[in-house]
């Protein structure tokens, strides 16, 4: 039986093999900047410009293969990644500035504590 004793073909595959083993992770993390597929992948969706926020939806669906709820909970988490920051500096610090305008909207539209409404 081919490769059951280590020779073969299965053994030229074995460094390609060990790619994919706990030894590898900090090799591959640092050739990708410490994101994975998924994230560089929606760093680089993000990137792109959308006009209609409905017609992005239907794209994270079909291009990302997930809800619109759960890919700005990942992106949200990849605003505040470091391995983010450093894939994408211009990306990353575009989408923190953003979030930082739309928290201090919320913060002027609320009610302000400690004064009666009345």
């Amino acid at each position: 039986m081919p490769g059951a004793d280590g020779g073969g073909m299965d053994a030229a595959r074995r460094p390609d093999d060990a790619d994919h083993g706990a030894g590898s992770v900090p090799e591959r993390a640092a050739a990708t900047g410490g994101l994975d597929a998924r994230q560089r992948d929606i760093l680089a969706f993000e990137g792109r410009s959308w006009r209609d926020p409905a017609r992005k939806a239907d794209a994270i669906r079909d291009e990302l293969g997930m809800s619109a709820a759960r890919y700005y909970r990942l992106l949200g988490a990849l605003v505040d990644s470091p391995d983010a920051l450093r894939h994408d500096p211009m990306l990353v610090k575009r989408l923190q500035r953003q979030r930082e305008a739309r928290a201090d909207a919320r913060a002027r539209r609320t009610i302000p504590h400690g004064h009666p409404l009345a």
